[in-house]
């Protein structure tokens, strides 16, 4: 049977033990869910834990709200949600008060951001992008060109799958482009771009900057009052559950309109007026109708990462990369494994990813054999998301360690190399 550890007689353990009693984050771990103590959650970066308080808080829409006020909920408690939700969001990442809402899926926001950007520069015909960007990320804006009168998307090469040419993106700016559009860390490496440098050359250029923030909403520090635009997911480092609404952030110095327009987004959406009508405030980047169960399940989650402060989620997030990177480079590179997220801090968001030529075979048996939950990403990356207010050192030091088992005791080749669906 596969020892599942922990190991306390292998070199580190003690500095792992060490470190997590003084953890100043340490007792959050127990306000999430966390039913099977020998698993080891380290996917955090695609889907947070669930926080104890949210099950409680959706008891009480369903049961109270929905089951008992019924429609009267929506006066009582459910209109103004997504705003101020957005509100509690906004001081996580650097916005004023007023500049952030919930509304739709993260593709959706962005979509809306990126054509309505392009229809606020008139004049211009690119958008910029990089490969490192989320491919969906990039299918978007390619949409969003298009819709824009048959616009130009550019894709900046990278480097070495590791860092972001930044010199290559500033380089592709010129009085042509409209937008650029990035993400604030690659989804793939980790890699955390230089935002102030990036966005203010953006703007050198003439060109307005849309920053994706789904891998740093909640666990890196960011000043958006120099940014124009951004998304972000709350269902990674928010924690708000599979699927939950994203936010977006327009600069209040910005009057771009929503190339989207629904009633949710209408200055009196109940005088249901035969022409469409903004509302002055960010709240005209609405739509539609919001799904209120999910809506809700964000608010409680969000309370605990102000509570907790991401500048002291980040001091922890740059002290667990640094040790799992120590620690993959002691105990898995002799295995074929390599670290293929940045090396400096502070070009590094929360996950790590390792690349390994059996990467897809790892990954299946890191899971069912291993106890140990990443993510894989073609061809070959095995990312490793760490969650401050859940991950511990002691979760690094162990699964490392049984990874170090898998492999060199060849369990990986056991399974299949065929991919599931989800990855």
């Amino acid at each position: 049977m596969f020892d599942l550890g922990p190991y306390p007689d292998v070199t580190g353990f003690d500095l792992a033990r060490q470190l997590d009693a003084a953890d100043p984050l340490g007792a959050y771990r127990e306000r999430f869910f966390i039913g099977d103590d020998a698993l080891i959650y380290l996917d955090g970066n695609s889907l947070g834990r669930l926080p104890l308080v949210t099950a409680d808080r959706l008891l009480e829409v369903i049961q109270q709200q929905w089951g008992g006020d019924l429609i009267e909920s929506w006066g009582n408690s459910w209109w103004q949600l997504a705003g101020r939700i957005g509100d509690d969001i906004a001081p996580l990442v650097g916005a004023a008060p007023g500049s952030v809402v919930v509304a739709d899926s993260t593709s959706v926001c962005l979509y809306k951001l990126a054509l309505g950007a392009m229809q606020h520069r008139p004049h211009r015909n690119v958008i910029v992008t990089d490969e490192s960007n989320f491919p969906t990320d990039r299918y978007v804006l390619s949409a969003a060109a298009e819709a824009a009168g048959g616009r130009k998307l550019t894709v900046v090469p990278g480097t070495d799958g590791v860092e972001a040419d930044e010199d290559g993106i500033i380089a592709a700016l010129d009085g042509n482009t409209a937008l650029l559009s990035l993400s604030h860390v690659a989804f793939k490496s980790g890699y955390l771009y230089d935002m102030e440098r990036i966005s203010n050359a953006a703007h050198d250029a003439g060109a307005l900057v849309l920053w994706d923030l789904s891998h740093s909403a909640g666990v890196v520090p960011i000043q958006l009052g120099y940014v124009d635009l951004a998304v972000g997911c709350t269902y990674k480092y928010l924690n708000g559950g599979p699927g939950a609404p994203a936010f977006l952030y327009v600069n209040p110095s910005l009057d771009i309109a929503n190339p989207l327009t629904g009633w949710w987004g209408h200055a009196e959406p109940f005088s249901f007026e035969p022409t469409y009508r903004a509302a002055a405030s960010i709240e005209r980047f609405q739509t539609g109708t919001m799904p209120i169960l999910s809506l809700a399940a964000i608010a409680p989650a969000v309370a605990i990462i102000r509570e907790a402060g991401v500048d002291a989620i980040r001091a922890k997030s740059i002290e667990l990369t640094s040790y799992l990177i120590d620690l993959a480079d002691e105990l898995l590179r002799p295995l074929g494994f390599f670290v293929a997220s940045p090396r400096q801090s502070k070009r590094r968001g929360s996950h790590v990813s390792l690349r390994h030529a059996d990467a897809w075979r790892i990954t299946r048996a890191m899971i069912n054999e291993g106890r140990v939950v990443p993510d894989f990403r073609e061809p070959d990356n095995i990312r490793l998301g760490l969650a401050p207010l859940y991950t511990t050192y002691r979760d690094v030091h162990t699964a490392l360690h049984r990874i170090r088992l898998l492999v060199s005791s060849g369990a990986h080749e056991r399974h299949s190399v065929s991919r599931t669906t989800v990855t």
